[in-house]
């Protein structure tokens, strides 16, 4: 008999869940405006907004809490961050952050200016943010397979090489301070980017005379992709793959709140010095001191074991695994999903789930409030909402993809949770002949509005 499949690891300490009745969520998913990220934790059941900081770190992580050095300037525990990254990735320079978007505020402050252009496969929501605040365009140049969820593609992520040269060719090369290549790509339904690809972007930049930076928050689980489908690549190590990707770059930003297996931190690795010299500024302006720039020393020295965890194939496999059970169940149940699965999420097509909710009316959003008034979950829009307005003529921009993303934590839940987000999922879609209507925008930021935006039920 075949033996099944059991995780590389033990539990030895849990959280209580609390449990709540539809009609109490339907009150307060009311107070909250009809914005998932306005609950309080405890008034949710499985909590999949996100899976930035959420997941459960390892017995060695907590030892390095215990030993962190709080020294303000040259503290151990930054030497032993910088000596882990400079492994890793191979990147001569380093400047901890707080968190990924602060890596982006800091270095985009040293490259970015306003009128430029910053092309790459699908940026996410801070990154465009970053891009647009300072007066820049982000063009998005991701293959058109990334855009149809029923086409199996095993590389989503990918640049279409036409579309970045169109960019390079339309505009002076002064005004496109980089591209940026996202792995794996988020916004695209956490779809990997192949090393071949990555190559051949690289060399077109090359001869443009564009540096390459990576958007580098899930460099992990897309180096398992690569393993398991990448011809050539099926007997490299994780580490391996990470470090020849990262040699196609000048550099990288990265949420290590993803795949650096932490609650908190960030970082920007580089090979340029003078843009390293120019960063440098910034980080001690917004962040703190260059060696510590944000972080804690405790919270340094639980990243340096985090980055080496999870460039381990046998914690990815479980982790990359448990998104397939996921997704998986969901196809058995004919809930329209984008394939093949995420990294590090499922996304449901909400244009195919929900396509008599008139998309003025968010469609994507009203699946996602729906989901948590019917099985206590929350998941988070990735569609109009986050898209956000036009800078320039504030009309609503429409994507390609409308999408609810189900982020799950790493090494947090079980199967059993799986279980019922599909169960739940299943009702939802059998009983998805009634929905058609859903919200209107009362408030709104001017720029990235979803984290505090308010809706009205229509």
């Amino acid at each position: 008999m075949e033996l099944p499949y059991a995780e590389p690891y033990k539990i030895k300490m849990v959280e209580q869940l609390k449990r709540s009745t539809k009609e109490q969520r339907l009150k307060w998913i009311k107070k909250a405006h009809y914005n998932l990220f306005n609950l309080d934790s405890d008034k949710v059941f499985i909590d999949v907004l996100t899976d930035s900081g959420t997941g459960a770190m390892s017995d060695k992580q907590w030892a390095e809490m215990m030993i962190g050095d709080e020294s303000y300037a040259g503290s151990k525990s930054f030497t032993k961050l910088k000596k882990t990254v400079k492994k890793i990735t191979g990147f001569k320079y380093f400047l901890p952050t707080h968190q990924g978007r602060a890596a982006e505020n800091v270095l985009f402050s040293a490259m970015v200016k306003e009128g430029d252009i910053v092309p790459g496969n699908s940026h996410f929501d801070t990154t465009k943010g970053h891009i647009e605040f300072r007066k820049a365009t982000a063009v998005d140049c991701t293959i058109d397979e990334a855009f149809d969820t029923s086409i199996i593609h095993p590389f989503k992520g990918n640049i279409d090489l036409n579309k970045l040269e169109k960019v390079f060719k339309s505009n002076p090369k002064e005004k496109i301070p980089f591209v940026i290549l996202t792995i794996t790509c988020n916004s695209a339904g956490g779809q990997p980017v192949s090393v071949q690809n990555t190559k051949e972007v690289s060399a077109l930049c090359k001869q443009y005379g564009v540096p390459l930076y990576f958007d580098a928050a899930r460099f992990a689980e897309n180096a398992y992709f690569i393993k398991k489908r990448e011809a050539g690549y099926e007997d490299k190590s994780i580490k391996e793959i990470v470090k020849e990707v990262f040699s196609y770059g000048d550099g990288m930003t990265i949420s290590a709140k993803k795949d650096g297996l932490v609650n908190m931190g960030g970082f920007i690795a580089l090979n340029n010095k003078e843009v390293f010299k120019k960063a440098t500024v910034f980080n001690i302006m917004y962040e703190g001191f260059i060696t510590y720039g944000g972080m804690n020393g405790r919270d340094m020295g639980a990243l340096a074991i985090g980055l080496d965890e999870s460039t381990e194939f046998n914690y990815l496999e479980s982790r990359v695994e448990q998104i397939a059970y996921l997704g998986k169940k969901l196809v058995e149940y004919g809930v329209p999903v984008q394939q093949p699965f995420g990294g590090h999420a499922i996304f449901l097509d909400a244009n195919k789930f929900v396509p008599t909710i008139p998309r003025e009316e968010y469609r994507a959003q009203a699946l996602a409030i729906e989901l948590y008034v019917v099985g206590g979950i929350r998941g988070v829009e990735i569609g109009t909402v986050l898209a956000d307005r036009d800078p320039f003529t504030r009309k609503n921009r429409y994507p390609d993809l409308e999408l609810v993303r189900l982020a799950i934590p790493r090494r947090t839940y079980t199967n059993n949770h799986m279980d019922y987000i599909a169960a739940t999922l299943k009702n939802i879609y059998d009983s998805r002949e009634g929905a058609k209507s859903g919200y209107r925008i009362i408030d709104e930021a001017p720029i990235m509005r979803h984290f505090t935006v308010k809706f009205e039920k229509i």
